[in-house]
């Protein structure tokens, strides 16, 4: 059994935890800030369908609604390879950190692993916009 490289990726948000952690672990919000989760998501029983462009279509998994800001995923891709996604709200002050555990998985050299932090970061800077400005209250 192996471990991978890991990176946390974080951005503060001047806003209350709970109300980031409403709009980051709603799906139907996704499109406005997560790139890799946005295009064309349906609900399909407790999954959630994305259109993954070249790749096809993926199946997404959310964890259930909780109390503690847990946002994880699993992302099945056609070929059946499940990726885990840890993505977490937590308190800090009285706004919070949204942070996303990206793991360098085989087969990702160090060029692509830093294009996905970028990725996340992008990510998590349009999550900060959109509720800094008060756009999600739409």
């Amino acid at each position: 059994m192996a471990t991978f490289p890991a990176r946390i990726v974080h951005i503060s948000i001047d806003r209350p935890w709970r109300e980031v952690y409403r709009v980051a672990a709603d799906p139907q919000q996704m499109p406005r800030w997560a790139t890799g989760l946005g295009a064309g998501m349906r609900r399909d029983g407790d999954d959630w369908i994305v259109d993954g462009g070249p790749i096809g279509e993926v199946r997404v998994r959310f964890a259930a609604e909780n109390a503690f800001g847990v946002i994880d995923h699993a992302v099945t891709m056609p070929d059946g390879t499940v990726v885990h996604n840890a993505l977490r709200i937590v308190p800090n002050g009285d706004g919070a950190e949204a942070m996303f555990t990206l793991l360098q998985m085989p087969g990702t050299d160090a060029a692509g692993f830093e294009a996905d932090a970028r990725h996340v970061q992008e990510d998590l800077k349009r999550l900060k916009d959109l509720l800094e400005s008060g756009a999600d209250q739409t």
